[in-house]
């Protein structure tokens, strides 16, 4: 049974999930919550790791002496689809899963060692991109199965376009209005353009891409929907490091974009156009909780100069 410890506040998960009632109330199960798994799927969980801002995560042995990770996350929408996009996958290039309980949100997955992050593997940008992009055509390989139940990417761009033309109505930020229209054009338009349909992964960031000795590199942490890859790269290329801080971060991302283009088999402009997109978006999230934007409208305008937009 995982020790009084693990559900304290040197957990993230004890920090970052108070914000509401939902949050809390959750939290006040969490113990009984791993009680239940682990006695259901026989493991035996040493201490939680300290990552994570909304899930209970630990290491642990199975009675087969297998190494697993019991995942215990807080229900919502984003997390949702996780386990169908692991059995998706099959092991090609994410973690097993090797059970699942969608009640609670309650995932029993592949252990990898060592287990390093790509943020923290100390490569160079360019093999950082490399090894993650073949990560991601692992990830698409497959056909989608017509029973996964995920969502749509194109459904999901929709919400995202009324959600920032509602905010670009209600605060009237003191943005480039045509970089703007371009940006939410794009998210209105690009996923009819697609020419193939995988499911994505959703949050392929450096830090979901970790060591294993099963494959070198597995992906984790998935929030998958089923579309246009091309919406995947974004996160991966910017914050392998921060290509816009670079004295001609267009010159570096029209570089980077190329590479990962290259591996995963789409156009480059369309990762970027998609890229472009999605900050326009993020600008939009900013002041709609109180910041102004302007960092994401001017990293946007970068990647739009590139796409000739």
């Amino acid at each position: 049974m995982a020790h009084a410890k693990a559900f304290d506040g040197s957990v993230p998960v004890y920090r970052h999930m108070v914000r509401n009632e939902s949050q809390r109330a959750w939290l006040t199960s969490l113990p009984g919550l791993v009680a239940e798994y682990e006695q259901r799927w026989g493991i035996s969980t040493g201490a939680p790791y300290r990552s994570g801002t909304s899930a209970w995560v630990a290491p642990g042995t199975l009675p087969d002496g297998r190494e697993a990770v019991l995942k215990i996350v807080w229900p919502h929408r984003e997390a949702a689809g996780e386990a169908a996009g692991l059995r998706q996958w099959t092991g090609k290039g994410a973690v097993e899963l090797y059970d699942s309980d969608a009640e609670h949100f309650a995932l029993l997955l592949e252990r990898c060692s060592p287990g390093t992050t790509l943020t923290d593997a100390n490569l160079r940008p360019e093999d950082a991109l490399t090894e993650a992009a073949e990560v991601l055509a692992r990830l698409w390989s497959t056909v989608p199965r017509e029973d996964l139940g995920l969502e749509k990417v194109a459904d999901m761009s929709k919400e995202w376009l009324v959600e920032a033309e509602e905010r670009r109505e209600r605060f009237r930020p003191a943005f480039d209005r045509s970089l703007l229209e371009k940006g939410l054009g794009l998210l209105r338009t690009l996923p009819a353009g697609a020419t193939r349909s995988v499911v994505v992964h959703g949050d392929f960031n450096p830090g979901n891409v970790i060591r294993s000795s099963r494959e070198p590199w597995l992906a984790i942490d998935a929030k998958p929907m089923v579309g246009d890859p091309g919406i995947d790269p974004e996160p991966l290329v910017s914050q392998v490091d921060n290509p816009f801080a670079h004295s001609d971060p267009a010159a570096v991302l029209r570089r980077r974009y190329a590479l990962v283009a290259d591996i995963v088999g789409e156009p480059a402009e369309r990762l970027i156009a998609w890229a472009f997109a999605r900050f326009v978006q993020s600008a939009l999230w900013c002041v709609a909780h109180g910041e102004d934007g302007l960092d994401d409208m001017a990293d946007a305008a970068v990647l739009a100069g590139l796409i000739g937009v």
